[in-house]
């Protein structure tokens, strides 16, 4: 067989094993790349400031948004000359929220946590060293926490992040720990290792986390660790509020029943408690 029938017999066919195709696997990283900044920028962002952000050309970010427009994941709003995510996106995030069944099992449960505390109840989970709202109900005050769901807080100086983080296996809070450091994000944060592992002891004695001012001075905050059927951390749930509705003289009634809320959530999703948790029912 001639090569030239070779070429022509062989011209559109997809790689065979071990063929490269790198080209495509970066343009799909990069595409990825511009979406999840965008979702993480609600108010969206300029062309130039997305090229610089994730280290392209212009002229490659534009085809790569372009190819995103296309397909509905993105919209570019002309009159603010930015770049936004689209419902194709919001819909696949709604998809990731009903695949996760304890979400769907906790609403309920922070609806009546916010009843009963009159403040807003969040449910997050940890992504890396990062905890990730992604549930909240609110209480219709006119000073009250809102959380945008999918936003973010460092483990270490957040009530949910510190319950979840409290949990972890050593060697995962040590990885943790490299990856992200202590920041100090306020005056009041847990900044050195010491101080972070002797807080959460403490959580793991107590059954809940506070956050004093560690998160945003004016604003605290009570959480308690959802786990699963092997007893590692699933979810965290919360209840905040400022400083003037919830006193330091408050935070042990409402950590103890965010504990327990915990608890009831963590036994209908068929989870255990640990039992290195020392506090009494």
């Amino acid at each position: 067989m001639q090569v030239s029938e070779v070429k022509r017999r062989t011209a559109g066919r997809p790689p065979g094993p071990g063929k490269s195709t790198s080209g495509h696997s970066q343009s799909l990283v990069r595409g990825l790349n511009l979406l999840e900044r965008l979702a993480a920028t609600p108010g969206g962002l300029a062309l130039s400031e997305l090229a610089e952000m994730v280290d392209l050309a212009p002229s490659t970010t534009h085809r790569l948004l372009q190819a995103l427009q296309s397909q509905g994941f993105i919209t570019q709003d002309n009159e603010l000359g930015v770049w936004k995510i689209d419902v194709k996106t919001f819909r696949i995030g709604n998809s990731f929220l009903e695949a996760r069944d304890f979400v769907a099992t906790s609403r309920p449960f922070l609806r009546r946590l916010t009843a009963q505390t009159g403040e807003t109840a969040n449910l997050g989970i940890r992504d890396g060293a990062t905890a990730v709202f992604l549930a909240q109900s609110e209480w219709p005050q006119m000073m009250r926490m809102i959380t945008r769901l999918g936003s973010r807080a460092p483990l270490h100086a957040s009530g949910v992040g510190k319950a979840l983080m409290a949990w972890l296996p050593d060697d995962e809070f040590e990885r943790v720990l490299a990856e992200r450091g202590l920041s100090r994000v306020t005056e009041n944060t847990l900044h050195t290792p010491d101080s972070l592992r002797a807080g959460l002891a403490e959580i793991r004695q107590q059954g809940y986390a506070c956050d004093r001012e560690e998160h945003a001075i004016g604003l605290h905050c009570v959480a308690a660790c959802v786990h699963n059927e092997h007893g590692t951390p699933l979810a965290a749930i919360s209840v905040s509020g400022p400083v003037a509705r919830i006193p330091e003289s408050r935070l042990v009634e409402l950590g103890e029943l965010v504990r327990e809320t915990a608890a009831e959530i963590t036994a209908r999703l068929g989870g255990r408690v640990p039992s290195e948790m020392t506090v009494e029912a």
